[in-house]
């Protein structure tokens, strides 16, 4: 008798236990070296050098597939499918920019004898799960000669740390009083860069002065070239195993640099793609995916104009282009957390471990500011999983009035593109260190693959 039940079961007992684990080791490797949005760039774009792939926007191209970098920060890749573009496009978007804590542009200062940096944090994050903990200093600097200094300090074990300090709990009663969103403000983010000073009684800022000299010993930095930096704190380290039975990886940036990585193996890997393809990782969803490297801009418009452009094809609009196209939002989504279960309405909450989430709609409250996929789109993929034999669930946000969020679906669906969230669940989303299930980690690579390489049509 056929199944007339939806059941939500565990990936793992669907998937090879020997594919996942390997699979695991690669992406723990990237998301352990890439905690910026340059560093990925940096490395997808190493990768793809690697594989004969060409920079669309130089001289150096010459038709066929290619890739596309925007402001160092976000990077577009496409292959050639059977059918031309004309028919329109396979999309994969996902963001590799996570929630940080950024250095101000004149940061450094002294108190009390100790050297601290002035901070601004950077998208959604709970301000207290960061004090204490070992961050390292990542980014660039431009100095007053011209030259870019690329920074990376904390991650080796023979590298210093910084730390944002706390107050200990013999004096932080007042403190503890304070709502979690107040019990450390924004301006106290402020890591220690420093506490030997020169030896100079008379000057009381003596340890930023050492510090400025250490720095220009070193670097050749002087003060004004914070100016012109990008330099932001993250967690220090490498991405671990987590249980008995390492089923589970910890680490800063799953969210999203998982479904970025997934996403781009899923393309490279693919076979004969029965459409064109193209994977877009991209900045600042993390603050609304403004600017110029973020999912609002027209780079993925620019980029497809120049493609038509080089390699001759007319009588067809961009805009026609992205209306025949599909896209899924590659995002994570939250998993039924065993801790904090009343947050969560079960019966359309994702859970860990379950493959990836197929979300239908995002947005908060009433659905606002959402991107609200089709039923024909969602019966798509459905089908689409289901005859590849991939792990997936459905998942919302939390509950009606206390969960929502937004991703990149609706910038996507605004340009007449058919969009539909997919991504793995995890837990202690935007936490320095986030959890996520190798098996979702898999299966969401599986789905990507899939969908790249099909012919979707509603």
């Amino acid at each position: 008798m056929e199944n007339i039940e939806y059941k939500n079961e565990n990936a793992w007992l669907k998937l090879d236990k020997r594919e996942v684990m390997d699979f695991s080791e690669s992406y723990k490797q990237f998301v352990s070296a890439c905690k910026t949005e340059r560093e990925t760039v940096s490395f997808v774009w190493d990768e793809l050098v690697k594989m004969g792939y060409k920079r669309l926007l130089k001289p150096e191209y010459a038709g066929g597939d290619f890739f596309a970098v925007n402001d160092l920060k976000s990077i577009l890749i496409f292959r050639e499918g059977k059918t031309g573009i004309e028919n329109g496009i396979n999309i994969v978007v996902a963001h590799i920019d996570s929630p940080r804590i950024d250095i101000k542009q004149n940061p450094l200062y002294e108190k009390f004898d100790v050297a601290m940096f002035k901070t601004h944090y950077y998208g959604g994050i709970k301000k207290y799960q960061w004090a204490t903990l070992p961050l390292a200093l990542h980014g660039v600097i431009m100095l007053k000669n011209g030259e870019k200094l690329e920074v990376s300090i904390g991650e080796s074990s023979d590298e210093p740390v910084l730390v944002i300090s706390d107050l200990l709990p013999h004096l932080g009663r007042k403190q503890m009083e304070k709502p979690a969103r107040e019990v450390i403000e924004g301006e106290a983010l402020d890591p220690i860069v420093g506490s030997i000073p020169v030896k100079d009684e008379k000057d009381k800022t003596s340890v930023k002065k050492a510090i400025l000299s250490l720095l220009n010993e070193k670097y050749g930095i002087v003060e004004e070239d914070f100016i012109s930096s990008e330099l932001t704190l993250v967690p220090a380290g490498i991405a671990r195993d987590v249980g008995f039975d390492k089923g589970a990886i910890t680490s800063y940036g799953h969210d999203d640099r998982i479904c970025a990585y997934t996403a781009f193996r899923g393309l490279i890997d693919a076979q004969t793609l029965e459409r064109p393809a193209l994977v877009m990782l991209m900045d600042k969803e993390e603050i609304g995916s403004e600017g110029v490297s973020g999912s609002q801009s027209d780079f993925l418009e620019y980029v497809l104009e120049q493609y038509m452009k080089k390699n001759g094809i007319n009588g067809i609009s961009v805009r026609e282009v992205l209306h025949k196209s599909f896209a899924l939002s590659a995002d994570v989504n939250a998993a039924m957390d065993p801790l904090y279960p009343e947050v969560f309405e079960e019966q359309n909450a994702a859970k860990f471990g379950h493959g990836i989430v197929i979300t239908k709609f995002t947005g908060s409250g009433g659905k606002y500011s959402a991107s609200d996929a089709s039923a024909e789109l969602v019966f798509a993929i459905r089908n689409l999983l289901n005859k590849q034999n991939v792990p997936w669930q459905i998942g919302e946000l939390g509950k009606v009035d206390v969960g929502g969020g937004g991703t990149i679906a609706k910038f996507m669906a605004r340009r007449g593109i058919e969009t539909i969230d997919a991504g793995p669940a995890l837990l202690s989303m935007h936490a320095p260190h986030e959890i996520a299930s190798k098996a979702d980690l898999y299966s969401s690579y599986l789905a990507y693959k899939a969908f790249l390489k099909s012919e979707i049509k509603i």
